[in-house]
């Protein structure tokens, strides 16, 4: 397998639509400089567990209504299913190594003694959402281990490179499993319900992204009150639900300008901007060039 590098698209619902490997063998390693671009990766979440390592600068971590900051050595484990995002902390870029792998890789079917003694426990809703890898005690030592060994297996893909990815995995695994907390802190019911309401407002903001939206509108969309869909976005994370509107518009616009020959303005209006200005002006906040030096950079890789 190759190294990729790193987008993230996501379905209505926020769930991530980049497939992670293949049925055969499904995991995928990134080598990530995206967010060298400024924009964070959208909100989203996927079946998959995935496990990082930052190789250099510092980025913020967003999970479960929670933020940490991650440094160069340090790394992070996301459970399934978890809404996350990952943005630059010091300005100054970053790379990350990522492993995103399905549980069935290390254990088997669900009714292995690998499953039920070692999967289960991570994909169990008392599981914690995430775990920081800052190497302070030996075993998150070996942890950051295991996860560089699978992501350098896949980069120099040596013979052997597939029992090598998953034995350091299921090294990964037992690490995590072996330390999990005694009683694990299981999230409020206020909690559960604000990060099913964020999941909802998401999914309409990505179905109507192209058309005049309101925080009224968003609201509507689960039956709330503005003040609610606003404090329902900031507690979950971190933002309003017009900056996150905002962000998925430019987004949506790098792309088409990118793989697409459509003209600037024509993919302003189909990416919700009525009004160039406002477009140029918004897609220079966000991604610090206007659009069209964006798309003449990815086209001369300059």
């Amino acid at each position: 397998m190759s190294l990729v590098s790193c987008g993230s698209a996501a379905d209505p619902h926020g769930r991530e639509l980049i497939a992670h490997g293949t049925a055969l063998f499904p995991v995928a390693c990134y080598r990530d400089d995206l967010y060298l671009e400024g924009v964070p990766c959208p909100w989203h979440w996927h079946d998959e567990l995935e496990a990082v390592v930052v190789a250099q600068g510092e980025v913020q971590v967003s999970a479960a209504g929670e933020v940490f900051t991650v440094s160069a050595g340090e790394g992070f484990f996301i459970g399934t299913r978890v809404l996350h995002n990952i943005w630059d902390h010091s300005g100054q870029g970053f790379r990350l190594r990522s492993v995103v792998f399905h549980p069935r890789l290390v254990g088997g079917s669900a009714d292995s003694l690998f499953w039920q003694e070692y999967l289960l426990p991570l994909l169990s809703p008392q599981a914690p959402a995430y775990v920081r890898l800052d190497g302070a005690v030996p075993w998150k030592q070996e942890a950051l281990a295991s996860i560089e060994s699978a992501w350098s297996s896949a980069e120099r893909e040596p013979p052997g490179f597939a029992f090598q990815i998953r034995a350091a995995l299921s090294e990964l695994v037992f690490q995590l499993v072996s330390h999990l907390p005694v009683e694990p802190r299981l999230p409020s019911e206020k909690a559960l319900r604000d990060e099913e309401r964020i999941k909802n407002m998401m999914r309409f903001i990505q179905a109507h992204y192209t058309q005049e939206l309101t925080i009224a509108h968003i609201a509507a969309s689960v039956s709330v009150s503005e003040s609610e869909c606003l404090r329902c976005f900031h507690a979950t994370i971190g933002t309003t639900p017009i900056q996150y509107l905002r962000q998925l518009r430019v987004q949506k616009a790098a792309e088409l300008l990118t793989e697409s020959d459509l003209k600037i303005g024509d993919i302003g209006e189909r990416c919700g901007f009525r009004e160039m200005s406002y477009f140029t002006k918004t897609f220079r906040e966000l991604k610090g060039c206007t659009p069209s030096a964006y798309r003449e950079r990815k086209r001369t890789g300059r």
